[in-house]
């Protein structure tokens, strides 16, 4: 049985997954309470399904771009359960998790965001005739030159969609197909697909270094000095 961890942003999910079968899920916004809450609820989710950490078999973590604290408190958890139960362990882009499960659109797929600033974080996937595929590099830029980007009908999602889709809309016009708000929830039973496959391929991590993946650096507070 695998675990799959997501604290990318203010949405939090965690899954647990055997033979293919999602036995229990919870995604819930925890804000900036990943480190209170992400063990009591994968505690929790272990109790509803009867078992412990000691079957888990890998483990399957979101490693960003996404919150600094949050993206922390995940991969921590997640490379302290690979260590503690030497199981593999694999990381998986945020931005992909996001878009996943739109796969079956056909469409190309615009994950978003809020990297602050005013800018956004995306990507660009979408399932082809060789399958599922990152066409555009993960990047910080701006609604405004994603849009200038953009050649054809592009399906776009994420939690930030909201604070933008008037943008999209009105500078994209039908190219922009935006994901319904009740549907548009990040889940870590995609990620645990999207894990699968990269254990399946022979991708693992290295439990040692794996980091998360920022995009662009923290900032820095110069200290004042008298």
């Amino acid at each position: 049985m695998l675990v799959a961890i997501d604290t990318s942003t203010d949405i939090a999910s965690l899954a647990l997954v055997k033979d293919r079968v999602t036995l229990a899920e919870l995604t819930w916004r925890s804000g900036q309470n990943h480190t209170t809450q992400l063990l009591p609820n994968l505690a929790h989710l272990l109790k509803l399904v009867g078992l412990d950490t000691s079957v888990l078999t890998s483990v399957i973590v979101a490693k960003g771009p996404g919150s600094f604290n949050g993206l922390r408190v995940g991969i921590s958890t997640a490379k302290g359960l690979a260590f503690s139960l030497n199981i593999p362990i694999v990381g998986v882009s945020s931005l992909e998790v996001e878009a996943y499960q739109y796969a079956t659109t056909g469409l190309p797929i615009c994950p978003v965001f809020n990297a602050s600033r005013g800018e956004i974080a995306t990507a660009l996937y979408q399932r082809q005739a060789n399958g599922w595929r990152q066409v555009e590099g993960e990047r910080i830029t701006t609604v405004e030159k994603l849009c200038v980007e953009i050649k054809e009908k592009t399906l776009f999602c994420g939690e930030y969609l909201p604070a933008i889709s008037s943008q999209l809309v009105s500078r994209l016009a039908e190219k922009a197909v935006i994901a319904s708000p009740t549907t548009d929830v990040r889940r870590a039973s995609y990620l645990a697909e999207l894990g699968m496959l990269k254990i399946a391929a022979g991708e693992l991590d290295n439990v040692a270094t794996l980091q998360p993946v920022y995009l662009r650096r923290p900032s820095i507070t110069v200290a004042k000095h008298k």
